[in-house]
């Protein structure tokens, strides 16, 4: 019996190669080797076919012939597409990358600082090679982990990734799956985790073979937003869940990554009685052995029990994305609540209670959406909600794909960003955003002629929820114009033009690694209190680490109030001392700090201060 690592797919073998595939709507499978003749699958119980092709080796190209069809199909787990989903596939040595990372050790929530990153556009080249030449300025100011967006191959010659087809298939608008490794390898002998973002609740629209093998694959009783929802619970779902698990271990046992991020959970359905999420996660922990991992999920329906350890009846996931916290930050920087930011006033106590709570709607009626929105995640660490100022999605979805710090004042892009990173919860960079990067970020994806002005009306539709968009009357980018993707690459040059957003990055990650009461991400260090009608403090009793205060100013100078507020008052025996400012010269800021006299405070518009108590 030949000894596989994976159960489905062609793998590398003494003598040649194995393959197996589910496809019990089948009779018979051919492999079409090129160049190479044909070779019939011999059947298998539970509608499998497999098969041994002696002296095929790593580098062949192959398709599958479904019951003496004249049509060829790509293997449903081809480990490579040359030449995109619509070509042969290729036979893989999965062992012929040698690694240098077998120190690592893997990574934890606690202590991250993630940085999501597109590979098309990271770099003009848009390749493995081009993005690992910079990794090290990243692991330089600070970053711990990189979260790359989906690679699973799809058609065309760019898109963001979530329409993957061949989801075993790294892109080869990237490179090489070796060229995936070595991005991996040079990334941890950096200290940088890589994180990888898959899509497990639908598959692209184009080059999406797997009924031909089985309709099991989609599931009819429910409605997915995206095409056909995926068969995790219904007849037949068994090899279904198999083929989703196995893709999640295979990308963190091959390709050494250290987790995975789920794209969109709300819309991965499963009543049976091991959810699906639940099952990959601690599929994938099993995979990693010695290494640990870390996996986090979107989910807009805001599932408290995701994040809730498998052993207390959740899913063991240890991180989510905490849209409340972006959309009231967005509101307080653009003073827009249009469409579904309506339901936020980018206030002090949204802000105090997103530090606090994580998320705001945890089972409130949401208005824009008619309906009560969340579950309640009080009992969450803070380590488990991801915060953002960017990221792809909230990009694009602005007037012209333009990033934050374009959108309002300098002033209050440096105060709110203060905010972000000195709270206890687990922060994420857009890429470029470390740098104030000038690129846009567009909705792009390179679809066929039938395809493609279907996907530019759906993009119209989507974008006519934003009031200003529509009475602008400015024509949305082309989804899949050339000059659209291109538009989007990062100018890498921009970091020589204005060092000021770095340093304020630097020194903000610095200051949250090294100050013991930061590092530590204890909500239950934190009150907060609202001073002003845009003014607010977080305090952060530290014990022996003594105290922190921030002392935040959304709104205009405000000049000696008076605050009967406890938090402010420093613990005794000490006063406060200016520990950092985003009003610093070095950051482009005026200089001018906070002063307390005999009660009275003066705080600048539009900034953040953190003060230490220090003894007298």
């Amino acid at each position: 019996m030949i000894e596989r690592r994976l159960p489905i797919g062609a793998e590398v073998v003494a003598g040649g190669a194995h393959i197996r595939v589910w496809a019990p709507r089948c009779k018979k499978i051919e492999i079409v080797v090129e160049n190479g003749g044909s070779f019939a699958l011999e059947s298998e119980r539970g509608g499998y076919f497999s098969g041994f092709l002696e002296s095929i080796g790593p580098g062949a190209l192959y398709q599958l012939r479904l019951d003496g069809s004249e049509s060829l199909y790509p293997d449903p787990a081809s480990r490579y597409q040359p030449s995109g989903p619509h070509g042969p596939s290729q036979i893989c040595d999965t062992n012929a990358y040698q690694w240098t990372d077998q120190d690592w050790a893997g990574i934890r929530i606690n202590g991250q600082i993630l940085y999501e990153m597109h590979i098309g556009t990271y770099t003009q080249e848009g390749t493995w090679n081009a993005a690992k030449a910079h990794l090290s300025e990243l692991a330089d100011i600070g970053i711990t982990a990189v979260e790359v967006m989906p690679v699973a191959d799809f058609p065309g010659r760019f898109g963001w990734g979530y329409d993957g087809v061949c989801l075993y298939a790294p892109t080869r608008l990237y490179g090489t799956p070796d060229e995936f490794k070595a991005f991996v390898d040079h990334a941890h002998s950096l200290g940088l985790g890589v994180i990888l973002d898959v899509v497990y609740n639908h598959l692209g629209p184009d080059g999406n073979f797997l009924k031909e093998f089985s309709d099991s694959y989609f599931a009819t009783k429910y409605e997915n937003e995206w095409g056909d929802a995926l068969n995790f619970d219904g007849p037949h779902s068994r090899p279904v869940r198999e083929f989703f698990v196995t893709n999640a271990v295979y990308w963190i046992d091959e390709f050494h990554l250290d987790g995975l991020r789920f794209d969109a959970t709300q819309q991965m359905f499963d009543k049976s009685a091991d959810y699906i999420v639940t099952e990959i996660t601690r599929e994938s922990r099993r995979a990693a052995g010695r290494r640990s991992i870390v996996v986090v999920a979107e989910d807009e329906t805001q599932r408290a029990r995701l994040a809730i350890p498998e052993a207390k009846g959740g899913s063991g996931l240890d991180a989510l994305w905490n849209d409340d916290f972006h959309h009231t930050a967005r509101v307080a920087m653009t003073k827009r609540a249009e469409a579904y930011y309506s339901g936020y006033l980018g206030a002090p106590q949204e802000f105090i209670s997103a530090a606090k709570w994580g998320y705001l709607f945890q089972g409130q009626y949401y208005s824009w959406q008619k309906k009560r929105r969340g579950t309640p995640s009080t009992v969450l660490p803070p380590t488990a909600f991801i915060t953002y100022l960017q990221n792809h999605d909230q990009i694009a979805n602005s007037s012209g794909g333009e990033r934050l710090h374009k959108l309002t004042s300098p002033a209050l892009y440096r105060a709110i960003t203060g905010l972000m990173f000195l709270g206890a919860a687990t922060p994420m960079f857009f890429q470029g955003q470390e740098f104030g990067a000038s690129a846009p970020f567009h909705y792009f994806a390179d679809h066929n002629p039938t395809l493609a002005p279907l996907v530019q009306q759906g993009r119209s539709q989507f974008m006519s929820q934003f009031a200003s968009i529509v009475e602008s009357k400015c024509p949305l980018p082309v989804v899949n114009d050339p000059k659209t993707f291109e538009g989007c690459k990062l100018d890498h040059s921009d970091k020589a033009k204005d060092a000021r957003l770095r340093a304020l990055h630097i020194d903000l990650i610095r200051l949250r690694k090294t100050d013991p009461v930061f590092s530590a991400q204890r909500s239950d260090w934190m009150h907060g209190a609202v001073i002003a009608s845009d003014a607010f403090v977080l305090r952060f009793f530290g014990g022996d680490a003594g105290d922190r205060l921030l002392v935040v100013n959304l709104g205009r100078d405000l000049d000696q109030i008076r605050v009967a507020e406890p938090l402010l008052a420093p613990p005794s025996g000490c006063d406060w001392k200016l520990m950092w400012s985003s009003e610093s010269p070095r950051y482009g800021g005026c200089s001018r700090n906070l002063q307390d006299k005999d009660g009275k405070w003066s705080l600048t518009g539009e900034s953040t201060l953190v003060l230490e108590s220090e003894a007298l």
